[in-house]
């Protein structure tokens, strides 16, 4: 399943790279894309799991961008 979440203070593009890799890694997570003008993402994981899998990207998202707001 493919969902699109918007991004708040996304800061830079470079961040949004590291972002997109480190959800990529993510078990579960079958591709994903960070758009930093646009300020979305989008991530494409089964649906069964997306729940689970959304708290994980939340996690590494805070990492590489603390102040980077998921909005869910």
């Amino acid at each position: 399943m493919k969902k699109t979440y918007k991004l708040r203070d996304l800061d830079c593009a470079n961040c949004a790279q590291k972002m997109e890799e480190a959800i990529r890694k993510v078990e579960g997570v079958e591709d994903a894309s960070v758009n930093f003008m646009l300020q979305k993402m989008t991530v494409t994981a089964d649906e069964a799991k997306m729940d689970e899998i959304m708290k994980k990207i939340v996690k590494v998202c805070k990492k590489v961008e603390p102040d980077c707001e998921i909005l869910l």
